[in-house]
């Protein structure tokens, strides 16, 4: 049996996913001052709805959530079941002056499997996620002027080699925007976990989880291999402009399903 055969592919897909969804989504205000960010509407559909459509189209079986502002909207739309999909949840109770590092430490004694990290403001098309089902990727897309943020160099292997904070630097090589989906094997969590816990445990509870990453790929304790997103839309929802923009991309589902027919 090869390494490509269709058993081995089937046997090794990740079926777990892991939601961060804790912070107060404040420059979505006023959409977000009644509800937490994934559940705001795009094109009537709300993120965090688009997701699990995702995640079933894909074959998931478990999806951990980390709440915070305002979980109790989340849990009463999630419930312990949606879609064939078991959730289960882990609060940050002090959301509000902590950053994603510290929801994704919290969530360290729970994950018991390989699993792919996800961020509560992204819509994307579910084949995009053909290849994040497998252990110890990393999704990124071609740096546009549109893109802001944390930028990664791939080498010719498609490996990530570095994280580069902000993009206002003038650089010769071709630059990635991170997507903020990663998938980790078990091994990988383990060694990341250890990191965290450094991190946490020296008060670093207010930095982003890249820092980790960032710092655990120059010492090539982890290798991570970039999953490119350019051939179909996502979108990372910060802003009402993003809203607007996103909104451009996604049709409603009704839509979406008249397309497919």
């Amino acid at each position: 049996m090869t390494i490509t055969s269709k058993s081995y592919l089937k046997n090794n897909r990740i079926t777990t996913a892991l939601l961060l969804a804790a912070g107060k989504g404040s420059r979505l205000f006023p959409i977000t001052k009644d509800a937490p960010k994934c559940l705001t509407l795009v094109n009537e559909t709300s993120m965090l709805d688009r997701l699990i459509t995702n995640l079933k189209e894909q074959g998931f079986k478990h999806l951990i959530v980390v709440t915070g502002y305002k979980k109790e909207a989340i849990i009463d739309f999630l419930g312990t079941e949606k879609d064939g999909l078991s959730i289960e949840y882990v609060h940050n109770p002090i959301y509000a002056t902590t950053n994603n590092i510290y929801s994704l430490w919290l969530a360290r004694n729970i994950i018991k499997t390989p699993f792919v990290l996800f961020e509560s403001d992204l819509v994307l098309e579910t084949s995009l996620l053909d290849k994040m089902v497998f252990a110890d990727k990393m999704a990124v897309a071609k740096m546009q002027k549109w893109l802001n943020g944390t930028t990664v160099s791939v080498n010719n292997e498609n490996l990530v080699t570095h994280f580069q904070e902000g993009t206002k630097e003038v650089y010769s090589d071709t630059r990635y925007k991170t997507v903020n989906i990663y998938s980790f094997s078990l091994l990988t969590w383990s060694k990341i976990s250890k990191k965290l816990n450094q991190y946490i445990s020296e008060g670093s509870l207010n930095c982003y989880y890249e820092t980790v990453f960032a710092n655990m790929i120059d010492e090539k304790s982890i290798s991570l291999e970039a999953v490119y997103f350019d051939d179909k839309p996502w979108y990372e929802i910060d802003t009402i402009l993003d809203l607007t923009e996103a909104e451009k991309l996604f049709p409603t589902v009704k839509e979406h399903e008249l397309v497919k027919l």
